[in-house]
Order: structure tokens, then sequence, then C-alpha cells
């Protein structure tokens, strides 16, 4: 796991997530996620391209993350998500919560 604050705004930090991270167990994730919000971001964009598959578990976090985001009038945006990824939000209904968009193409 990485984490880059956005170059442009300072209150939008990039979380990369990966395979390992998530092996790791939940508090890991957690700890990633909620210190950086603690730290004083506004907004985040947790970058799923490395992940094969996206826990439940770290769902609900990521629901506790975008509570905090709103509150701060940011977001959570989860880039580069997979069809499984995605197909769980549209069933949770969290799609209208979270937002999904594709991992940025590399020129």
């Amino acid at each position: 796991m990485t984490m880059a604050p956005a170059p442009a705004r300072a209150h939008e930090v990039t979380i990369h997530l990966d395979d390992d991270l998530l092996a790791g167990g939940l508090a890991d994730v957690r700890w990633a996620l909620l210190g950086t919000l603690h730290a004083g971001a506004r907004s985040l964009v947790i970058d799923l391209s490395r992940v094969q598959h996206l826990p439940d578990a770290v769902v609900g976090v990521l629901v506790s993350a975008h509570r905090i985001c709103r509150a701060r009038g940011g977001a959570v945006v989860l880039r580069g998500a997979d069809l499984r990824t995605e197909g769980l939000l549209r069933r949770t209904g969290l799609w209208r919560v979270l937002v999904a968009e594709p991992a940025l193409a590399v020129a």
C-alpha cells in the first residue's frame, strides 16, 4: 500500500491497495484509510487496480471513510475496481454512495 497526495489538491489523498495489504487483515486497511483521514485528508481516492477481490469487511471500512469524507465536503472514489467489485457495489446499493471510476490510462 502506498499513499500520495494528489499534486493539485493536497486535501485529496490517493491510497493504492493491493492483495498483500488485504491479506494482512482488516486492521491494516482500517489504519491506512482512517489514519489518513485523521491526518486531515478530505477526500480519498482508493486505487483498486492491484486488488483481485475486495472483501465485504473492507467495503464496510470504505463506508466509514465515506461518512468522514462527506462530513468534510469530500468523497471516497474507487479507482480501477474490477467487475466483481462493481457488481458488489450495485447489489448492495453502495454505487450511490461510493464513486467508482475506471483506472487511469497510462500513456
